[in-house]
């Protein structure tokens, strides 16, 4: 064979490896409102700057006659790219052949590159559609679903991984994206499920469709593992360029710092007016949130989930910052079960990639109640403290108004090594809120009124009394717990020049192997 004719040959493959599982199979792919994967990853990186490793991949397998039917790349799409110019390794399954399944040599494709992204400390993007484990290669791709596994522990806290559901990720399938740090489901053409709705219905009876037993709304709302649901892929996959702007490339890097066209001093006057007068008065957060980051840009994070918190992503005069406020709209902004896993592990996610947080307290306590404490709100509860103390990186802390007994300790304190802990005029900081001190303090005094209208008067008496002395900021000041009492209009300036002051924050926790977080 001549130059030229290897030449030809080389090309003819390659565009028989670029058509997967055929023209059939990609039409019913797009007739499912499902892109190929090929078509994923041209909407993902920068255009022309992906570079395809191991398309000649061929599968091992000569069971059940799958010696005689062989495809290039093997149902999956593997390689790197960039998003911004920066460097990001994919891999993308492809559905048009077997169904995506993943077989011994699908598993060492999507190996290598995580590999790859170790050695280089680049993220890697992992694109799931896929009816799981190839059953003909039997333990082969079990074994090749560990390999999985193991990398992405190892790569965890290291590099950033982001996981796109877009298709069925089903059985053994669903633990890599639950290893990675953050999930994107399509509503409606995405599934996750250790055990699909037939196995259900066998071993416990329960009758279930395939999108309420493990569809993108269920996973958002109820279980938690899904932290963001796409209307449709295209939306999915450039809200994965977006997350990328706010990681850095891995954990030894910071985050990439912007052009900020919002003035660092800019004033929101609104801010002075936000909190209601009553302090059992709801109002919404992210109010505050939009108000003093830039631009008004705000990427909320599990934002269908435990609602009573909010987490997510802004910017601070250019630079990254991850944001936990309490929510008062949402059972008052109370800790619960999920708020609290909700927040830690955001927060944990955090310092793994050295992005400052950014705390809004208005916290009334933890939320009582047998199914909580049945459910380890106690443990629950102390990830979050413990995600909190054992964080590295600068920590802001705002008191905005309630901040009551454990929940005060919990929410980014001075003592759990919050470095710049501001406080509005109207912060109230004590064991408990007015009413339940002075039930337990008065409550003697209060019984003994023959009137009702006499123990009402005295008790409100007291309250306010309760309120003056020790539910204020200023209490916390005096012991050099809260660092400075600011004006709400001047948090944005007052957030930014703390953060521009730790840049250089050097922080180490005592060697250990690693900790025991209370799971």
């Amino acid at each position: 064979m001549s130059q030229k004719d290897k030449i030809r040959q080389l090309i003819d493959l390659r565009v028989k490896a670029k058509q997967g599982g055929g023209e059939a199979r990609v039409e019913a792919q797009h007739n499912k409102g499902k892109h190929t994967a090929r078509e994923r990853i041209e909407i993902l990186l920068d255009e022309g700057s992906f570079e395809e490793y191991d398309m000649f991949v061929t599968h091992r397998a000569h069971d059940f006659g799958l010696e005689n039917e062989q495809y290039l790349g093997d149902g999956v799409i593997t390689g790197h790219g960039t998003i911004d110019g920066r460097i990001v390794f994919v891999y993308a399954q492809d559905f048009t052949i077997f169904g995506g399944s993943l077989s011994e040599t699908h598993a060492k494709k999507i190996c290598k590159i995580m590999d790859q992204a170790m050695r280089v400390g680049a993220p890697v993007i992992g694109i799931n559609d896929s009816g799981g484990a190839r059953i003909q290669e039997g333990v082969r791709s079990l074994a090749g679903y560990a390999e999985i596994f193991q990398r992405n522990i190892m790569a965890s806290g290291v590099i950033p991984q982001i996981s796109a559901i877009f298709g069925p990720c089903a059985g053994g399938a669903v633990y890599s994206p639950a290893l990675t740090d953050l999930i994107i489901m399509s509503d409606q053409t995405s599934y996750m499920f250790v055990t699909g709705p037939k196995v259900t219905k066998t071993v416990t009876g329960e009758v279930i469709s395939t999108e309420e037993l493990g569809g993108a709304k269920v996973h958002a709302t109820k279980s938690g593992v899904c932290h963001f649901v796409a209307d449709d892929e295209e939306e999915g996959l450039l809200l994965i360029r977006k997350l990328i702007s706010y990681f850095p490339q891995n954990n030894l890097e910071d985050p990439i710092t912007t052009e900020c066209k919002d003035p660092i001093d800019r004033l929101e006057d609104s801010l002075n007016e936000i909190i209601p007068e009553n302090s059992n008065q709801p109002y919404d957060v992210k109010d505050v949130i939009f108000g003093i980051v830039d631009s008004a840009e705000f990427l909320e994070v599990h934002r269908d989930f435990a609602k009573n918190i909010v987490v997510g992503f802004a910017k601070f005069n250019g630079s990254p910052v991850g944001i936990v406020a309490n929510q008062p709209i949402h059972l008052a902004g109370v800790l619960d079960i999920n708020a609290s896993r909700k927040a830690a592990r955001f927060v944990r996610m955090c310092d793994a990639f050295n992005i400052p947080v950014v705390t809004l307290v208005d916290v009334p306590g933890f939320l009582p109640g047998s199914a909580q404490e049945y459910g380890g709100i106690i443990i629950h509860g102390a990830k979050l403290m413990f995600a909190y103390g054992e964080a590295t990186v600068p920590k802001v802390t705002i008191t905005l108004r309630k901040s009551y007994g454990g929940a005060h300790d919990v929410m980014s304190s001075k003592q759990l090594r919050g470095d710049m802990n501001y406080a509005w005029p109207s912060a109230e900081i004590a064991v408990m809120g007015p009413k339940g001190a002075i039930e337990i303090l008065e409550g003697k005094n209060i019984a003994g009124f023959t009137s009702e209208e006499e123990a009402k008067k005295y008790s409100d008496m007291k309250e306010d009394e309760y309120r003056e002395k020790f539910a204020t900021p200023y209490e916390a000041a005096k012991y050099g717990y809260i660092d400075d009492i600011i004006e709400p209009r001047n948090t944005r300036f007052r957030i930014i020049r703390a953060l521009q002051t730790l840049s250089t924050k050097k922080e180490m926790n005592p060697p250990k192997k690693h900790p025991n977080i209370p799971l």
